[in-house]
């Protein structure tokens, strides 16, 4: 059994291939929450956007995140002109990418669970569709 850590570290990588091959230019940022300096795990972008993304591969229901990780996403989004997003893959679902507006804060943290992903978020595919439909404009 892979340990928390290599779980994600595996997300993130199958994310930044999937980005690369619908032809998005798509980086993992390594050790991005250990850093001095807000930085997204990844960061993928086109012609047309470029995203900031904070991944976690979760067991539960729900996914929690901290109110620092939140904050630094933000921030480098704004410094970076990227959208901010975090991306969730719940146990036999497929990623769900949601703004950050779509997650409830509870003061201490902010967190979002599966049923909201479901009812909310975007699925990789429709989070490529919506650029391929802004590259007409």
């Amino acid at each position: 059994m892979k340990n928390h850590k290599a779980k994600g570290t595996k997300g993130e990588r199958d994310l930044v291939k999937a980005f690369n091959e619908a032809g998005w230019g798509c980086i993992r940022i390594a050790g991005s929450g250990s850093s001095h300096y807000p930085s997204p795990d990844i960061l993928a972008g086109n012609a047309v956007r470029r995203l900031a993304i904070e991944c976690k591969v979760t067991k539960e229901a729900k996914k929690y995140f901290t109110n620092q990780e939140i904050e630094q996403l933000n921030t480098f989004s704004q410094h970076f002109g990227a959208e901010s997003w975090v991306g969730i893959k719940f146990p036999n679902d497929p990623w769900y990418f949601l703004m950050l507006e779509d997650l409830k804060n509870t003061g201490k943290s902010w967190f979002a669970s599966l049923e909201v992903a479901k009812r909310k978020g975007l699925t990789i595919e429709e989070l490529l569709q919506m650029s391929n439909k802004n590259r007409n404009i």
